[in-house]
């Protein structure tokens, strides 16, 4: 078993590090970040805050539709473990959220949704963070060391090449790339709502649709939405589907 996690660990470095290539898809290298998460760390669901330009933090990806509302919740309300984390740069661990009595309205969302414990990533190297990974447990119970760990190694890597993208291009380009990137979750949630209406699917599925399609035609993911929403593409019905 620990041998096969091995394996799959230094596959997804690999895979990450393949991504991180001139002009990537900042969008699409950080929903594989919480993918990979939750298929190697056994936990329900994973979910990704950045900060813009502006210090203020978004929710640029997530594993599941459900936690990508749970953390636009705690941006809305100004509180919850992911926030903590950005702003203290330290990992917040919370293996019970019912019983702690912090972020009441959090909480509560949280255990409407199915969620009943949250560990949070800070995104940093050194003393610069910029983001914080969330990841979400629908049964009460610590997460152990071993899967922090690697938590926070995929957290890290991913901040490193981000971080990296921005010494490479001297300069403000990555705050720019990030700020693109968070400008355009706006078109791709439009385009899911096009999508999920015209395929009569759900928003989760029509994101794989429109994420699918885009992978098939190596072009971005905002591309391909801004153009459903144009009509200039009509993705047709998976074969699956």
């Amino acid at each position: 078993m620990e041998e096969t996690t091995g394996i799959q660990l230094t596959d997804v470095f690999v895979e990450m590090a393949d991504t991180l290539v001139a002009d990537f898809d900042v969008i699409d290298f950080l929903h594989v970040l919480t993918e990979r998460c939750v298929h190697l760390l056994q936990v329900a669901a994973a979910g990704l805050l950045l900060a813009d330009q502006r210090d203020r933090l978004r929710v640029v990806a997530a594993s599941s539709e459900r936690t990508r509302l749970l953390e636009l919740f705690a941006l809305q309300t100004d509180q919850g473990p992911g926030l903590e984390c950005f702003r203290t740069g330290q990992p917040v661990s919370v293996p019970d959220l019912p019983a702690t009595g912090r972020w009441p309205r959090f909480a509560a969302a949280a255990a409407e949704v199915g969620f009943a414990a949250v560990h949070a990533l800070p995104m940093r190297l050194r003393a610069e963070v910029i983001g914080a990974l969330s990841l979400f447990d629908t049964h009460a119970g610590a997460l152990d060391a071993g899967r922090l760990r690697i938590g926070q190694a995929l957290a890290d890597v991913s901040t490193i090449g981000l971080l990296q993208q921005r010494a490479i291009r001297r300069g403000e380009v990555l705050a720019e790339q990030l700020q693109a990137a968070l400008d355009s979750r706006i078109t791709i949630e439009q385009a899911k709502g096009v999508l999920a209406e015209r395929m009569r699917l759900d928003i989760g599925e029509a994101f794989a649709v429109l994420r699918d399609h885009a992978r098939r035609h190596n072009r971005r993911l905002s591309d391909v939405a801004r153009a459903v929403i144009d009509g200039r593409v009509r993705i047709p019905p998976r074969p699956d589907g």
